[in-house]
């Protein structure tokens, strides 16, 4: 074992852990690193020639840090540098190697090449199917807009073309959408579709559902969802809440409203995983150009979510 430097002794002793070193040791204890780590494996260099490639596990939690605290490549770097308590999630120490901001850049690279996002994502439902987690029963659909820089200030004096603009009630929005589908009964993720903005809420939803729901929910986006022929052959309860118009004119009380009130309780769990990927995790903005980079990276901080969804049922 390495010998500890004063640095080292000093930090063990300190009285006091901050929120960053209890988040980070309680994200520790929910991701399966050893099932992400090889299913990861099998495309990872394997540093033959040249100066061998970091650890796999050691970048998959620099990688892990970077999307929790929505860090450019530079600001991981630096904080590397300058903070104990991420050098000890990710294994190193300040007398190691630290990766440099390209190593950062060329792992997500490799992430994005391998489409792996999309598999680290399946293989965490897969570790939650594992503890009995993910209930096939019902699904709830929604989807939320993701800006994009809508200047033209760039090398290329264009906006992103992939990037599309859209209306959402009196606001102009120019970006992409996230569309997801959701269990009605715990809130975890199950489906996830990307899409430009302007891009109608019912032409993603056949890719949110998995097939065997016996019930579907959504927001009156998604009214005449039932009579699509894509849905035809869907034996499920359509449980879609009625536009904010019909809404207005039933009588308090009544039980037409609090059937709709009722659909807007049972909703309510899939604006979850969009909080902690837009609010908490800070993607309430593109961070790359096109959709497919977005894509992976949603992939992951959705996983993420579904972790800390799910955390009190794995404690229960």
């Amino acid at each position: 074992m390495d010998q500890m430097s004063f640095a080292d002794m000093e930090y063990q002793n300190k009285k006091r852990k901050t929120r960053r070193e209890k988040f980070l040791d309680r994200i520790e204890n929910l991701i399966p690193w050893e099932r992400l780590e090889k299913k990861l494996k099998r495309s990872y260099p394997k540093g033959k020639t040249g100066r061998p490639p970091y650890p796999l596990g050691t970048m998959l939690r620099i990688h892990c840090m970077q999307l929790f605290y929505n860090l450019s490549d530079p600001a991981m770097k630096d904080a590397l540098y300058e903070i104990e308590s991420m050098r000890r999630f990710a294994g190193l120490r300040l007398s190691d190697r630290l990766p440099d901001e390209t190593t950062i850049l060329n792992f997500r690279h490799f992430l994005e090449q391998h489409n792996l996002g999309q598999e680290i994502f399946e293989e965490v439902n897969a570790h939650l199917q594992d503890h009995g987690l993910m209930l096939r029963e019902g699904s709830i659909v929604d989807a939320s807009i993701i800006d994009a820089p809508s200047s033209t200030k760039n090398q290329k004096g264009e906006r992103d073309p992939e990037m599309h603009q859209t209306r959402k009630g009196n606001q102009w929005h120019f970006g992409m959408k996230m569309h997801i589908g959701v269990d009605d009964v715990l809130g975890l993720v199950h489906s996830i579709e990307t899409t430009p903005a302007n891009v109608h809420d019912l032409e993603a939803a056949p890719k949110l559902l998995h097939g065997s729901e016996e019930r579907v929910l959504g927001d009156a986006g998604y009214r005449g969802m039932e009579k699509r022929e894509e849905h035809k052959d869907r034996k499920v309860n359509w449980y879609i809440a009625e536009r904010p118009g019909r809404r207005k004119s039933m009588e308090p009380g009544s039980e037409e409203a609090w059937i709709e009130e009722f659909k807007a309780s049972m909703r309510a769990k899939v604006e979850h995983p969009f909080f902690w990927v837009k609010r908490i995790f800070g993607y309430n903005k593109v961070r790359y150009r096109g959709l497919t980079k977005n894509r992976n990276r949603l992939c992951v901080l959705t996983a993420f979510a579904n972790l800390l969804i799910g955390e009190k049922y794995m404690l229960a």
